[in-house]
């Protein structure tokens, strides 16, 4: 049995779901980066999978761009998390006013 591209949507379909579920229902800022990865995973395993089956490179491009956003958003949403925790000694996100000021 050989993988096709169904199989590469399914996967992320999946992905996008448990990110989407992980988004919704935390309060934890941590969950809430791990589900946001979760999602731009499964956007890249997408785009991996229409690049293997349509033979141009041209998704695996945006796989790249969309690695370098989440590279960056992690480091920015770290930071955020870090200025959070420090302030508050928890990282709620309901919490998150703290920072206005």
């Amino acid at each position: 049995m050989s993988i096709s591209l169904y199989h590469y949507l399914g996967l992320g379909a999946a992905l996008f779901a448990i990110g989407v579920i992980g988004v919704v229902t935390r309060r934890n800022a941590i969950g809430l980066l791990i589900g946001v990865e979760l999602i731009l995973n499964a956007a890249n395993i997408n785009l991996v999978g229409f690049s293997r089956f349509s033979g141009k490179l041209e998704p695996q491009v945006f796989a790249l761009f969309v690695i370098v956003l989440a590279a960056a958003e992690a480091a920015v949403a770290l930071a955020i998390v870090l200025q959070l925790f420090d302030k508050r000694k928890d990282v709620d996100v309901d919490r998150a006013s703290a920072l206005k000021g």
